[in-house]
């Protein structure tokens, strides 16, 4: 399996142009490319972008991708965005996502978040039969906590939650 390929290349020069013309349709069309890697950049592009109105977008690659890794991206990407909209569907992967890696992730983002309205998530994630995934849902309720009751600077807080 050759890694980089001339078309992945060709499409990477692509999507150069097409995120300094802020296209954001472009990019969002992208998130069903065939090439994973295509799909795992869109997903971190798109919250360069910024706007909650991307959530939905990111949320149903985190739903429906078949590549772990693009899941686990998705997740990683709702929460740097740092939008309660996320919340829902960050809480469905922690709990019910196939992959261990996309559950650690999720748990990880919800804490990033820093909503208390994902609490109860976490405190089930406590009994995920995989260790990473409970230590995940640890740090992320750790953060929460201190979100809520000490910290004065939310882009730290925010910087701690994984």
């Amino acid at each position: 399996m050759q890694v980089i390929t001339e078309d992945r290349m060709a499409l990477f020069a692509e999507m150069e142009s097409k995120y300094e013309q802020k296209d954001i349709g472009y990019f969002v069309s992208l998130l069903e490319h065939p090439d994973y890697v295509v799909r795992t950049r869109v997903a971190c592009i798109l919250v360069d972008f910024g706007g909650e109105d991307k959530v939905p977008h990111i949320a149903k690659v985190l739903k429906n991708d078949e590549n772990e890794l693009v899941r686990h991206e998705a997740a990683f990407a709702l929460g740097q965005m740092s939008y309660s909209s996320a919340i829902p569907p960050l809480t469905d992967a922690t709990l019910n996502d196939p992959s261990m890696f996309v559950r650690h992730e999720a748990a990880i983002a919800l804490g990033v978040v820093g909503s208390r309205e994902a609490k109860e998530s976490l405190q089930k994630a406590l009994n995920d039969p995989e260790k990473p995934v409970v230590e995940s849902a640890v740090v992320a309720l750790s953060n929460i906590e201190f979100m809520e009751k000490l910290s004065k600077n939310e882009k730290f807080a925010k910087l701690t939650g994984g």
